[in-house]
């Protein structure tokens, strides 16, 4: 699938802030059954600092900065990319042997998943949450089979809600209230993973929703999605999974950025000096050239 994809983020703030200083994580890049064909983020008013770069996951970063006072920032993406299927057999070893098979990674690069097993700064250890996992993936026989199970079973017990939780929530609360948005469906079933001992971790990026049927696809209404990476052992690889949709992330999907938890891909974060409150919106499109 080919598709055009754009982002508008804009920030206004009830005084003019300096020593604003951001970094982005919103440039999609080749990776995992995507390219990219083109991209461009535009800045308005332009950064007197602009540095781009890529972090140790491989996502591509982007520092700005403003010297003067503003009070507005908008951010604009306009992205081609070409997503292929991901569609694979299940030859993931049953959930027992994969300690056994972590055990014989050496490798400490990006993609290792030894950097995806433990606690991470956002994503704590969670009683309830690893006992519901246990109780979900019982009867599952694979490693990608538990990835899948624990899916659906979070996708049928939580409830899709934008009004339950905020960025800085975190996945134990949004568990016990079974409510949240994309980012709690997503930290959630990466805490019970990482229980289960399957590495886990946190993909922002895009997907291409679907109208009524019947009604005409609107513009600007979507925002950018999030979903799980699991470590499925040496031959599977790594399988995507979304559980806030309740299936395998496949040609809907464009991914930005890999991490441990929200912290390491937030689309924007920084520091500004300002007084007053600030507003924010958000569009998305993901328009289907093929």
């Amino acid at each position: 699938m080919l598709y055009d994809i754009r982002l508008t983020i804009d920030y206004s703030y009830q005084s003019a802030s300096d020593h604003v200083r951001n970094s982005l994580r919103l440039l999609p890049s080749d990776g995992p059954n995507q390219r990219i064909l083109s991209r461009l983020l535009t800045i308005t008013p332009a950064p007197d600092e602009r540095r781009d770069g890529v972090d140790f996951f491989g996502n591509a970063t982007t520092a700005i900065a403003w010297h003067d006072p503003i009070d507005t920032i908008s951010l604009h993406l306009r992205a081609r990319a070409e997503r292929q299927s991901a569609e694979a057999p299940d030859v993931s070893p049953p959930r027992a042997a994969l300690a056994e098979e972590l055990a014989q990674v050496q490798d400490i690069g990006p993609a290792s998943p030894l950097h995806f097993l433990g606690p991470s700064p956002r994503i704590a250890p969670d009683a309830a949450i690893s006992g519901f996992a246990v109780a979900a993936v019982a009867q599952a026989q694979t490693t990608r089979a538990t990835v899948e199970v624990l899916g659906q079973a979070l996708f049928k017990a939580m409830v899709y809600d934008a009004e339950a939780t905020d960025v800085n929530t975190p996945p134990a609360e949004a568990f016990a209230e079974r409510h949240g948005v994309c980012q709690d469906f997503a930290q959630v079933m990466i805490a019970g993973l990482r229980h289960l001992g399957v590495p886990a971790g946190y993909v922002s990026g895009f997907l291409r929703t679907y109208p009524p049927e019947g009604q005409p696809r609107l513009e600007g209404v979507d925002a950018m999605h999030a979903w799980v990476t699991a470590w499925c052992g040496a031959a599977q690889g790594w399988c995507e999974y979304d559980p806030t949709n309740g299936q395998f992330a496949g040609t809907d999907y464009i991914s930005v950025a890999y991490g441990r938890d929200y912290g390491d891909v937030a689309p924007v974060k920084g520091a500004i000096r300002t007084a007053g409150g600030q507003d924010s919106t958000q569009s998305v499109d993901v328009i289907p050239l093929t």
